[in-house]
């Protein structure tokens, strides 16, 4: 037996045991029939009036059994193709539909919120999926919709058998006309920098772009500013973007010098950072001096363990973390990236503000400097009207 027909008969077979969250719904059977178009006559598919109303009737009763979900998820960018499906390559729609049919044993279609390109990550990407829940000892029979934490248990449980680089955080019913595109609000995005001379630590491989030269927080900022507001994004723009307008409403354009992910504090930063109920303390002080150019001031050091420089042996200087954060009800392709490409010219002193108010008034897709690779950008949150 095939390890996708192991799966199936795991969960069929679910209501037999215990419940498991993960492998079955503990609702129990409807004994509503599935129509097919066999069962409409000709006649009540041409006539008008009586017969018409009932062919309605009975398409709109077949309709009410099928189930959207509203699906956020999150994954890591590196081994994806992008998110759209495309042939022969991994994609994280690819992805979701294996692992929705391995769950309810019939195809579905998938429709993302915001598409990224491969390797850009997704602190929560959302798509909505359509899902008739079908009697698997009983073909044909309808049973009701899939409780939501079910639905994500259990496509997280064939996720995590793929690579484990991609779960659903949370599902949601929604209307069958909700479009997780369309009714989209807003969209936030994140771009990672690390800021120093010494090559990032393996474990921020893929996750941050390496900036070897300081960068001027302030400068950034201003140039922000600037960008800021409904304008032609025009010269934020790559070739092959398919939005009819390049007028967009950035409504926040910043950088933020934050803790780097991988931060393991001292014993000089463990004092100053916690207080006495043992609840965290920001002190920007420890953070700075821990991070700045030179040595690590905050490390211990004994008379055996140091190099003539001073820095203890075997620990690396850290390096300096800003985020660029950017928001806005949609963006064009490759405008955050482009952005964050021009910000890090900007923050190098290659590029001034004037050339940034310059760059934008040109409108031409050659102005701006090379974008941002694609593994230091973050989907970070897609807002819909809070009464879905």
């Amino acid at each position: 037996m095939s390890a996708a027909s192991s799966d199936s008969a795991e969960i069929a077979t679910a209501s037999k045991r215990p419940f498991d969250p993960y492998l079955a719904d503990p609702s129990p059977p409807s004994k509503l029939q599935r129509f097919s178009q066999s069962d409409i006559s000709p006649a009540d598919a041409d006539s008008g009036g009586e017969a018409g109303a009932e062919s309605e009737a009975m398409a709109g009763a077949r309709l009410s059994r099928t189930q959207r979900y509203l699906v956020a998820v999150e994954y890591d960018g590196t081994r994806f193709s992008g998110s759209q499906q495309q042939p022969n390559q991994r994609t994280v729609v690819g992805v979701l539909k294996e692992a929705f049919h391995k769950f309810i044993g019939q195809p579905v279609s998938i429709f993302c919120s915001s598409r990224t390109d491969a390797g850009v990550h997704a602190l929560s990407n959302v798509c909505h999926v359509d899902v008739e829940r079908i009697s698997k000892r009983k073909p044909g029979e309808v049973l009701p919709p899939h409780d939501p934490e079910v639905v994500k248990c259990a496509v997280n449980h064939f996720l995590h058998k793929n690579e484990g680089d991609i779960m659903v955080t949370d599902v949601r019913c929604v209307a069958p006309d909700f479009h997780a595109r369309y009714k989209a609000l807003e969209r936030t995005y994140h771009y990672r920098l690390l800021s120093g001379p010494e090559r990032p630590s393996i474990f921020e491989k893929n996750s941050a772009w390496h900036i070897p030269e300081d960068l001027n927080i302030q400068a950034m900022k201003k140039a922000c500013n600037i960008l800021v507001g409904h304008h032609d994004f025009s010269s934020f723009r790559a070739f092959g973007c398919q939005a009819k307008s390049p007028v967009r409403t950035l409504d926040e354009l910043t950088v933020t010098e934050v803790f780097p992910v991988m931060f393991f504090p001292s014993s000089l930063e463990r004092s100053e950072m916690e207080s006495p109920d043992g609840s965290l303390v920001y002190s920007r002080a420890s953070l700075m001096g821990s991070s700045g150019e030179g040595s690590d001031v905050s490390s211990t050091t004994s008379g055996k363990s140091v190099c003539e420089n001073g820095q203890e042996f075997g620990k690396r200087l850290r390096h300096r973390c800003f985020v660029v954060t950017a928001r806005a009800q949609s963006f064009l392709y490759h405008q955050v990236r482009l952005m964050v490409g021009l910000l890090k010219a900007v923050g190098i002193g290659d590029l001034t503000t004037a050339d940034v108010e310059r760059i934008l008034d040109a409108k031409t897709m050659t102005a701006a400097p090379p974008m941002a690779p694609a593994y230091g950008l973050y989907l970070d949150n897609v807002k819909y009207d809070p009464t879905v």
